[in-house]
Parts: structure tokens; C-alpha cells; sequence
């Protein structure tokens, strides 16, 4: 499967999601690289990058400004929730935090 991607854009997305520690480092690592060398991505590396990004067949990125809460998979570190100190379920962009599902739903003022 070929899913044409701007590279350029992709790889600041990319950039950003390593400096906020969402996602693996090693796989950032090996799709950065595959992207600088101009290599088609697998399947498997791409859904992970549009399941973490938003990114879909258009390849148009949804403003995650608007999109609060981004829930963390298998894959992701779960630091504690902020909150109670549980294992976190939820990232939250607004204030760079991590939350468990009982918590992450009016931690910030600025959400509503």
C-alpha cells in the first residue's frame, strides 16, 4: 500500500510527537530515517504514525490544538495519573499531563 505523505511535514510532526515523549523513540528513529531516505513506509509503521498523529488517507492533519485528550496505546508509556497516581490511560496536550479514565475528563478549567 503507497500513501503519498509530505515529507517535510510529516517529519516535523514527528519531530514533535519525540519532544512530548509520545509514542516509542525507536520507532520515531526507524520512520524518520525511512522517510529521509525516501523508502515507503509498511503498513504497520504508517498506521502507527496515523494512529498517534491523526494523520489519515488525505493526509491532511486535524489541529490537535482541538483535540484535548489523545488515549495512549500498548505501545506508550503510561507514566502515573497526575491526579491519583494510577497507571495513565489518557495525554492530555493542553497542559502536557498524563491521566487516568476517571480523571481525564474536567482536570482543566480550560477544557469546557
Amino acid at each position: 500500500m503507497i500513501i503519498p505523505i509530505d515529507s517535510q511535514k510529516t517529519l516535523e510532526v514527528i519531530e514533535r510527537m519525540k519532544l512530548a515523549k509520545i509514542g516509542k523513540y525507536e520507532k520515531w528513529k526507524v520512520i524518520i530515517k525511512k522517510i529521509k531516505n525516501e523508502q515507503p513506509l509498511s503498513t504497520r509503521e504508517f498506521e502507527y504514525y496515523a494512529n498517534l498523529t491523526r494523520i489519515y488517507k488525505d493526509s491532511t492533519i486535524t489541529s490537535r490544538s482541538k483535540i484535548y485528550h489523545t488515549k495512549l496505546s500498548r505501545e506508550d508509556e503510561k507514566p502515573p495519573c497526575k491526579m491519583c497516581g494510577d497507571n495513565s490511560t489518557y495525554y492530555c496536550n493542553m497542559n502536557d499531563l498524563y491521566f487516568c479514565s476517571i480523571h481525564v475528563v474536567g482536570h482543566d478549567e480550560n477544557e469546557f
